[in-house]
């Protein structure tokens, strides 16, 4: 702040210095002489500028994690049916997201392990556990510490779509990842 009021003063105090001719100084023009060949007249040096720095401003940090153009912001990564492995276009996400746990390491992650209505409650919850696993793992070969992710399994219990057909099941069998405080 006091390097930003100093230089606004030393600007003010340049242009109060700065002359313009006056109506007296108009009619009173002096020709001035030019020097011979032997009389060298020095080069006129450039007045010297006062060093100011341009101001900066403040950039407010963006939580990646609740950014919607970044990819961390997108937290599911879905499964075919009756399959805990994970698809090609679900890696990027998850690599992301390794990537974020590396490079901040008090960060803590629970993947949520989820499944459609289909099936015992019992298989759910195991399909929903293999779910979480596996995403864990991934993670984990990638580089978060195994520290930072935990796993649980809600199976049926928390779908995401309320319907019956194909569409609803297809939201539900996925795996969430949630961040500590979120």
């Amino acid at each position: 702040m006091r390097k930003l009021l100093f230089a606004t003063f030393v600007l003010s105090m340049l242009a109060a210095c700065s002359s313009t001719p006056t109506k007296e100084q108009e009619g009173a023009k002096v020709e001035e002489a030019k020097p011979s060949a032997t009389q060298r007249a020095p080069a006129p040096q450039p007045a010297p500028k006062a060093e100011t720095k341009p101001v900066q401003p403040k950039t407010v940090q963006v939580n990646p994690l609740k950014d919607p153009s970044n990819i961390l912001s997108k937290r599911s990564v879905y499964f075919d049916y009756d399959s805990n492995i994970v698809k090609d276009e679900f890696k990027p996400l998850i690599t992301a997201h390794a990537k974020y746990l590396s490079q901040n390491r008090s960060a803590h992650a629970t993947v949520q392990g989820n499944t459609d209505e289909r099936g015992s409650r019992e298989y759910n919850l195991a399909l929903g556990q293999r779910r979480a696993e596996a995403v864990k793992q991934m993670l984990q070969l990638l580089g978060a510490s195994p520290s930072q992710v935990d796993t649980v399994s809600f199976g049926e219990e928390k779908p995401r779509a309320e319907g019956h057909d194909e569409g609803a099941w297809a939201q539900n069998r996925r795996a969430d990842i949630v961040y500590q405080g979120e």
